[in-house]
């Protein structure tokens, strides 16, 4: 018994777990969706960075290799000056010069890979997160016609009735009304045909005392009677 207890509670917990995370998932959408755009603009932010970062190294490039080609014009100058010593000079500022233009072509290219992925990556994201906000429009609003139909006619509280409820209410009390009237009707008819006025009626037409409706027999005898003699 304990067990079955206790199954039923872990139960219980599940199925409100389940119950509340329906309810609230739209909320959960929507905080999800929210961080996953923090998390673009970030990914922006580091590839707006990556790429600054790579044109600083290139105008550092540029400029190197500028200096390199003025040292070499100069040290070429002072060889054919007969200045070895200087052109000495030059070689070794040459080199630290070239040193530096390798690690910033080394840089750059390191760069240019990063600045591919982060393009890819942030292009790919905000195509997914287009295609969340297009079904969160279509979920949000699927929720808010489930939110009518439940809060709507359709989904009258206990003890408010429904338009069903009422129109067959109507209908009964339409029939109620036809019978009511049909019986009236017949009512009518009855005492028409055994009524007391029906009963004299029948005993005049036997000859019994006068006649209560008058007829056409009647009416001519009448006339015939208010006619002047002729000579």
């Amino acid at each position: 018994m304990f067990k079955t207890v206790v199954t039923l509670f872990r139960g219980s917990v599940a199925a409100a777990g389940e119950e509340l995370e329906d309810r609230t998932a739209l909320l959960i959408l929507d905080q999800q969706m929210r961080d996953a755009a923090a998390a673009v603009e970030r990914s922006k932010r580091t590839l707006a960075l990556a790429i600054a970062q790579d044109q600083q190294e290139g105008r550092k490039l540029e400029a190197t290799v500028a200096r390199i080609a003025d040292l070499e014009i100069r040290a070429v100058a002072t060889l054919d000056g007969g200045r070895e010593d200087l052109a000495k000079d030059a070689a070794e500022a040459i080199a630290g010069l070239e040193a530096d233009r390798d690690a910033a072509m080394t840089a750059r290219a390191l760069f240019a890979t990063e600045i591919i992925r982060l393009k890819r990556h942030v292009a790919s994201a905000q195509a997914r997160i287009t295609e969340l906000d297009r079904g969160r429009r279509v979920a949000r609003a699927s929720e808010a016609v489930r939110s009518l139909r439940r809060s709507g006619i359709e989904a009258a509280r206990p003890y408010e009735s429904t338009l069903p409820e009422a129109e067959s209410t109507l209908r009964r009390l339409r029939d109620r009304q036809m019978e009511a009237q049909a019986a009236d009707d017949a009512l009518v008819e009855l005492d028409a045909a055994t009524g007391p006025l029906a009963t004299a009626e029948r005993l005049a037409e036997q000859g019994f005392g006068p006649r209560l409706k008058t007829t056409a027999d009647d009416v001519l005898a009448r006339l015939k009677s208010k006619r002047r003699p002729t000579a």
